[in-house]
Formats: C-alpha cells, structure tokens, sequence
C-alpha cells in the first residue's frame, strides 16, 4: 500500500474511472511493481491483455483502506495524497501498525462468505492456532482439521466447503498480503493448497499467548 501512495504522490495522483475505480495505467503499473502472490505480472497477463481494478483483486483493500483512512482523497477525477497520506508513505513501519489492525479485524474480506457468517471462530483463535501449526509450515487442511475436527475425507461436505473458502479467503489470504505468512506453491496446480509458513514479519509484528509453544520444535 506503500507504493499506492508514493506512486499518488510522485505523480500527482491516481487516475479513476468514470465509475471511481483506479484506471488501467495504474493497474497495469500495480501489477508490474507490487508482486503479489498468485497476482503476479507475468500470471496476470497471461490471461489478460488488459488490466481493470476488479481483475486484481488485491487492489480492492488497497483502494478502500487509503479511502476510509484518509491518506488518498479525490480530487479532479483522480485519488490524490493527504498531508496524512504523504507522511505516511515514507514511514513504512507506523503505516503498517495503522493499516494491518483495520485490514485484519474490520475489512469484509469476501462478501459472500462473511453474508453466510464468515469463519467459525475469531482471530485470537486463528492467530494463536496458526502461531503453532505453523512452525514448520502447514496446509489448509490440517488448520480445518485442528480448528474443526474436518477429515480431508469429509471435503465433499458442503458445509466442510464452506469453512474451507471462509478460512481461506477471510484468514489465510489476508494474512499472506499482509507479508504475515507466505504460501510455498512450487509444482502445484492452480486449485492445489500450499503449505503456509510464518514470514520474518509475523514475529515482529505479533505477540501472541501461544509464543512459547510456537517456538518447540519436534526432535
């Protein structure tokens, strides 16, 4: 979110859409400076020649979170920097001590999952039970096994689909854009689960209750 509002501010803002969504020359640059997993580039342009906002996907907390926090404000059919915005954009650390509390605990992550109730469970709990399992890197399916009791046999289960693509999409997936954990996907097929791993920053940014269990190891 750093580059959105350097980008804003070096160029005199980000240029909008009729209907207010960031305009291709942004997208297109998005894609090419920001690497995000499974949004990469090289992975987007191969399915598309072109690039609107809604074709990547993580630019909608982008956008929404400089909104509603006041660091982009629209002026002039483009989304210019805040005196905020502007000092915030060259202090990466305070930005994500902002951000990331308001990305995690208050952005609707899916609409559709969190219309049916979002995952079972809070974050005290994912963020503890993920601060263990992961240690030494852990899959989808043994998170839903140790939060829900799931079997991998029981994945035909609608309701065990359900918590899959809540668990996935409203916790996983925002822990990984968050650069909180990182998803090791190397020789999968697009629909395969990697296995996830706590990044160098989940232990600088969170102090958790289970810290000392995440930090056995098995002999």
């Amino acid at each position: 979110m750093t580059l959105a509002l350097r980008y804003a501010n070096e160029t005199g803002g980000i240029g909008l859409t009729q209907s207010g969504a960031f305009n291709r020359k942004f997208v297109h640059w998005a894609a090419e400076h920001f690497e995000w997993p499974d949004f990469t580039a090289t992975e987007l342009f191969e399915m598309n020649k072109v690039l609107d906002e809604y074709k990547m996907p993580p630019l909608f907390p982008v956008h929404g979170l400089l909104r509603h926090l006041k660091l982009l404000r629209r002026y002039k059919g483009k989304l210019v920097a805040t005196k905020k915005g502007r000092e915030m954009a060259e202090a990466s650390d305070v930005f994500f001590d902002l951000t990331a509390p308001v990305y995690l605990y208050r952005f609707i992550h899916d609409e559709r999952i969190e219309a049916r109730g979002g995952p079972l469970g809070n974050w005290d709990i994912f963020l503890n039970v993920i601060n263990v399992e992961a240690r030494v890197g852990c899959t989808l399916a043994h998170l839903l096994k140790t939060l829900y009791g799931w079997e991998e046999k029981d994945r035909y289960d609608p309701e065990h689909s359900d918590m899959r693509f809540a668990l996935k999409f409203c916790v996983l997936q925002p822990l990984c854009w968050l650069g909180l954990l990182w998803e090791d996907r190397e020789g999968l097929r697009i629909w395969d689960d990697g296995t996830f791993y706590k990044t160098p920053l989940w232990h600088a940014a969170l102090k958790l209750e289970t810290d000392g269990q995440a930090a056995l190891r098995l002999v």
